[in-house]
């Protein structure tokens, strides 16, 4: 007699597959938000455009950095690198609002990078202080690679915000034994059964009356 057999999933296997992408998920996402926050904030102190301005007859270097050109992306840097440590400390509907600000702070940061490697403004401002000329503007106006570094930083905090929404309500969330206020929640002392003798012993070695007298 032939007998047919069945191959079983083990219950183990069917989990790890999720479990593994959300750790691959948590580790990309920490990774590119933190990478992320460090290269836009570091691409907006240095130099973004420059330009000549005309001082008294003769041509007048002038350079602006990106802190110079727009305060935008370093502030929403901290606010996503702020979000990305928020992620863990809420949950369900929290979580998801934090990851939403996380990635919408990315793109902002992109959107303000590249609107940033083109505007002159600070660098006619520059050269209307130089020449002590209100009308005066910049002159041969060029742009460093900078400004597209700080948008790839923010790209990389979008991404970590794409991967907050997806995957953030399988990441892990901080320990729920610490209250509100900084707390610690007190333990639940176990249950001793005194017809166990096992139960009787162990609360015998933590130092408590199984008798409850």
């Amino acid at each position: 007699m032939d007998y047919v057999t069945a191959a079983v999933p083990h219950p183990r296997s069917e989990g790890e597959g999720p479990a593994r992408s959300a750790r691959r998920s948590l580790a990309v996402a920490l990774m590119s938000g933190a990478l992320g926050a460090a290269v836009a904030l570091l691409a907006t102190r240095q130099r973004w455009s420059m330009g000549t301005a005309t001082v008294a007859g003769d041509a007048f270097p002038l350079s602006a950095k990106g802190s110079d050109v727009t305060g935008v992306p370093a502030a929403l840097a901290i606010v996503g690198l702020a979000a990305l440590v928020a992620v863990f400390a809420v949950r369900r509907t929290g979580r998801f609002a934090v990851s939403a600000l996380l990635a919408l702070s990315g793109a902002g940061i992109v959107v303000a990078a590249l609107l940033g490697a083109t505007d002159s403004s600070a660098l006619d401002d520059k050269a209307a202080q130089a020449s002590g000329d209100t009308s005066s503007v910049v002159h041969a106006f060029d742009h460093t690679a900078w400004p597209y570094v700080a948008a790839v930083g923010g790209g990389l905090i979008l991404l970590a915000g794409l991967l907050a929404l997806l995957y953030g309500g399988r990441w892990p969330a901080m320990s729920g034994r610490y209250e509100r206020n900084g707390a610690v929640r007190p333990r639940r002392a176990p249950v001793v059964d005194p017809d166990r003798p096992e139960d009787v012993w162990k609360a015998l070695d933590r130092g408590e009356d199984p008798t409850g007298a």
